[in-house]
């Protein structure tokens, strides 16, 4: 089921677009943005309870005097107020999720159906419809080669660092929701009580480090990918949020 749903398409996909654009670079980058867009519709929520957090601020406060002594009701009355407003303190999770899963498929892909070595195995992936280009697939892009990692002697390539750097921006996006969290809750003995904004802020400052980290062993296509996506994040998280603070 992993390989129909995910493995195959994804194959697929990148070969067709390497037909059409001659670069499996640049298919790499036109699929990251397709993809990006298909989630859209999930970052809206996120951004949605990012404002309402703002605007229920002097809510929170207000519980964590009141329960300042019985941490599991100010958790539950924390939790009440979410559900009246429709905030959901994980909806940052999901696109996260996704976007992992992909990052794996995607590594193997590379591992597997994109290895010079194991061409065989690609063409029993691709659709009868789709067809292997001519010249083969060239995994050359820039200075990487899209099979190994983007690394210039031990230390990370443009990509790689570039990810990490889009990540940790569009993080400073979201930060003013995720700040004002903190805030009330520093403002109780115990200092971490707030859910929401262990959550927010444990997926919003981690990611960057990962990228940096995993990126040494990934091959610089999925390492592509993640860059792209990273950066088409960041336009969309910039747009978005304009809009929903000048709304």
């Amino acid at each position: 089921m992993w390989q129909t749903i995910l493995i195959q398409p994804l194959t697929n996909a990148l070969v067709f677009l390497t037909s059409i654009f001659g670069s499996l670079g640049w298919a790499i980058i036109v699929l990251t943005v397709f993809i990006r867009l298909l989630l859209l519709p999930l970052l809206l929520p996120t951004l949605k309870s990012s404002q309402k957090i703002k605007k229920i601020a002097p809510e929170l406060e207000k519980l964590k005097k009141k329960y300042r002594k019985d941490k599991t009701k100010l958790a539950q009355a924390q939790m009440a107020l979410y559900q009246k407003e429709g905030i959901n303190p994980a909806s940052g999770c999901l696109p996260t999720i996704i976007q992992m899963i992909i990052l794996i498929a995607l590594y193997q892909v590379f591992i597997k159906a994109l290895n010079p070595d194991n061409y065989e195995q690609l063409k029993e992936l691709l659709y009868p419809f789709v067809k292997m280009p001519s010249e083969g697939i060239n995994l050359s892009f820039w200075y990487l080669n899209l099979n190994k990692p983007d690394l210039i002697g031990k230390i990370p390539g443009f990509f790689l660092t570039a990810a990490a750097i889009f990540q940790l921006l569009t993080s400073k996006l979201t930060s003013p929701a995720v700040q004002i969290q903190n805030k009330a809750a520093k403002k109780t003995p115990e200092k971490s009580d707030d859910m929401a904004a262990m959550m927010q802020k444990q997926f919003l400052f981690t990611m960057p480090l990962m990228t940096i980290f995993i990126g040494f062993t990934l091959p610089a296509g999925v390492t592509l990918y993640w860059f792209t996506s990273s950066l088409v994040g960041l336009i969309q998280q910039y747009l978005v949020s304009h809009y929903f603070k000048n709304k």
